[in-house]
């Protein structure tokens, strides 16, 4: 996904950062508090920009990955996996060379003679590292025979991404110089691209429903006023196809222009968000792309017959950056977690030495069948839920408190009496209400959770 900025819109996001940056500053400082607390996430100077996501944290951030892969596989996307870093003639070749090399970072081997022999081409020893994925998925798209049977084409990728963002500028989790997105570009004809972009603006608004968020406001980006490819009335074509998809979705009136904020192969739909402390986010993205297609000479044999006809590029994000969609959510939920997000989904207090056994029983089973199978690897697939055992000698009082501090969504006591009955005593971080249910009935709540994204 490109997200070039043009002058008029880093402009923009200058003085918008200027304006917000004490509610920045405010979340990012509460990001840093419950992170602390739950252990999810930390950084280091020697790599500025770049999150080192602790275990809790990997695992909010992998049932975000998953999640989205759910749906991109139910919209008729295919991931693939594409490299990190590519030789300068690639990036010059898409225009990124031209536009965008001051936001990337440079690679050059220190070895001269591992490169291709008697070379002095700069381009073939020089490399950048990847600020986006798009140029990568047209040479997939290119290196095959295509139909207009085949279209449209749609490649989801969620590798590591960089861009060499102003130090100044880093923060937290939402500025960041490596970060990830759920990335998506669909190779398609002209008279695809109105429901390609409908079923992206539904996914988008189903996407952040999941988590509660309703506050979305839509922008169409337009040409910039000096940087950019292509013919004016392309451009205008492109414009005028957004428009038409915004006003029959998000409806007339709805959406606002910001004129020349475009990037410079093709306009845009950006999708903000409000955090819980009022800033405004860019988080999901469409843009309509004519120029790639035409760079990289892609090409399809047509219904006619004819071997020259080119696709549209739609690229597309939901979440947009991964990092920074986690630091809305943490704003948003104030670090109590959905179960079905949550990298702590329950504990397991036995009360004394003599409950461990069974405690440890039931965690196996409530793990599922990564730990509940007999062979020695486990499946691929199942409902594996998260649930830790606090076996401290403290009271039962004083490691339910600090259970309901971690965050845990519930929390499971087991005494003589539990077994006694065959029961656990249960009850969730906000109710003080215990119940009491079977290993099997708190098994199946748990799967009824996970599969309601409650």
């Amino acid at each position: 996904m490109i997200n070039i900025q043009t002058r008029g819109s880093r402009l923009f996001t200058r003085s918008i950062y200027r304006l917000l940056s004490t509610k920045t500053e405010s979340s990012t400082q509460a990001n840093h508090v419950i992170s602390n607390k739950q252990l999810l996430y930390t950084t280091d100077p020697t790599s500025p920009g770049s999150i080192f996501f602790l275990p809790h944290g990997t695992r909010i951030l992998n049932n975000l990955i998953q999640f989205m892969k759910n749906q991109q596989t139910r919209y008729g996307f295919q991931e693939v996996v594409t490299p990190l870093i590519f030789k300068t003639k690639l990036w010059k070749k898409s225009g990124h060379w031209d536009n965008y090399k001051d936001d990337m970072f440079k690679v050059v081997g220190n070895d001269m003679s591992k490169e291709e022999e008697h070379c002095d081409n700069i381009e073939e020893h020089e490399y950048g590292l990847k600020p986006m994925n798009c140029p990568s998925h047209c040479m997939i798209f290119s290196k095959f025979e295509r139909s207009y049977q085949d279209l449209p084409v749609r490649y989801s990728d969620f590798s590591s991404l960089h861009r060499n963002e102003a130090s100044g500028a880093l923060s937290g989790l939402t500025r960041v110089r490596r970060f990830h997105q759920d990335d998506g570009h669909i190779f398609c004809s002209m008279d695809q691209i109105d429901q390609e972009i409908k079923n992206t603006l539904t996914l988008i608004k189903d996407t952040y429903n999941i988590f509660g968020i309703t506050d979305i406001e839509f922008y169409l980006s337009t040409r910039p006023e000096d940087k950019f490819i292509g013919d004016i009335e392309t451009w205008d074509i492109a414009e005028d196809q957004l428009k038409s998809v915004l006003n029959s979705t998000a409806g007339e009136g709805n959406w606002e222009i910001r004129e020349g904020d475009g990037a410079f192969y093709g306009p845009k739909i950006d999708v903000l968000l409000k955090d819980a402390f009022g800033k405004k986010h860019q988080v999901g993205t469409i843009q309509l792309d004519f120029q790639l297609p035409n760079r990289f000479e892609l090409k399809y044999t047509g219904e006619d017959g004819g071997r020259n006809h080119q696709p549209i590029l739609v690229h597309r994000a939901v979440f947009g950056s991964l990092e920074r969609f986690f630091a809305i959510l943490l704003d948003h939920y104030q670090g109590k977690w959905p179960f079905w997000i949550n990298p702590r989904q329950a504990v397991i207090i036995p009360i004394n030495d003599s409950h461990v056994e069974v405690a440890e029983k039931l965690q196996k089973q409530l793990s599922g069948d990564i730990l509940n199978t007999e062979e020695s690897i486990a499946p691929l697939t199942g409902y594996n839920f998260y649930v830790d055992i606090d076996k401290r000698g403290e009271t039962v009082g004083a490691r339910t408190k600090e259970a309901i501090q971690k965050g845990y969504s519930y929390i499971i006591m087991v005494g003589d009496k539990d077994i006694a009955n065959g029961t656990f005593a249960i009850r969730t971080r906000d109710d003080k209400k215990v119940k009491n249910m079977t290993s099997d009935e708190i098994y199946n709540l748990f799967v009824q959770l996970e599969k309601s994204y409650t």
